[in-house]
């Protein structure tokens, strides 16, 4: 067996197996917490289940040097490329806008929904799925958290809070609420927004109808995203060098069978 060989037989040895770790460990993973939309998951799970067929396709071809099973490894490889290079490019374009924008007095950042990408605001704060984000922002108790951790105006004003926290825990500052041991009362500017109106101290409401809240959640996608990005080009090279190794392997089996 050729050292190419060895090595696409190694490499796709060790796809097949996380590929297979990540899919089962899926349904023992909680991700209520993250309060976004659950069919990014799922797309995921699509890519892993499309790597795993693509590494023990690469497994056999490499262990019998078929020709024509390297051949069809080093399309799945491209494919995946492909996908990949397309996911990054487009999430680079949709992510490029900064919706945040810095409080005078206070450690935290407030966010505009306006202020990002016409397409995450269509597709992550529409109607269809924000009933579902809503759940999970009451499931997770994120906002009773924040509270009970930062009782005080001082200590809250002072803290850095997350694009979730900032956008659905609190109203907008521009209302001029006064905080006060874990509730907001007396606005000051009741029109400043319409988000003021949609402010509510109970537990079920918050500001999770608000537009804050919206543009809180795609902050903190952003936030995800950026950890991805170098994620993705690390997997790139990756596949790069996956692919020439695989293409070593080809020729190998090409001058094998003349």
């Amino acid at each position: 067996m050729a050292l190419s060989n060895i090595f696409t037989l190694l490499l796709n040895s060790i796809f097949l197996l996380y590929s297979t770790v990540k899919l089962l460990l899926f349904p023992l993973q909680d991700y209520s917490e993250e309060c976004l939309l659950n069919y990014f998951h799922w797309y995921r799970n699509i890519f892993w289940i499309f790597i795993f067929l693509v590494a023990f396709v690469g497994v056999v071809g490499a262990f019998s040097n078929n020709q024509g099973l390297l051949a069809l490894y080093l399309f799945g490889v491209v494919v995946a490329f492909i996908l990949l290079l397309t996911v990054l490019i487009f999430g680079l374009v949709v992510t490029s806008k900064d919706g945040s924008y810095k409080v005078p007095g206070c450690g935290y950042k407030e966010y505009r929904l306006d202020r990002y990408s016409h397409w995450l605001r269509n597709h992550v704060t529409n109607s269809n799925y924000w009933l579902d984000i809503v759940a999970c922002l009451v499931y997770s108790d994120v906002c009773n958290t924040v509270h009970q951790d930062y009782p005080t105006a001082d200590r809250f004003l002072s803290v850095h809070l997350s694009p979730i926290q900032s956008g659905c825990c609190k109203p907008p500052s521009s209302c001029g609420f006064k905080y006060v041991k874990t509730f907001w009362i007396n606005a000051t500017n009741p029109t400043a927004a319409m988000d003021c109106q949609l402010w509510g101290n109970k537990e079920i409401v918050r500001c999770y109808n608000c537009d804050a809240c919206k543009a809180g959640i795609l902050g903190n996608l952003i936030m995800e995203w950026k950890k991805t990005e170098m994620k993705l080009i690390v997997a790139l090279v990756v596949l790069v060098l996956v692919y020439l190794i695989g293409w070593c392997d080809y020729k190998n089996a090409e001058n094998e069978h003349k």
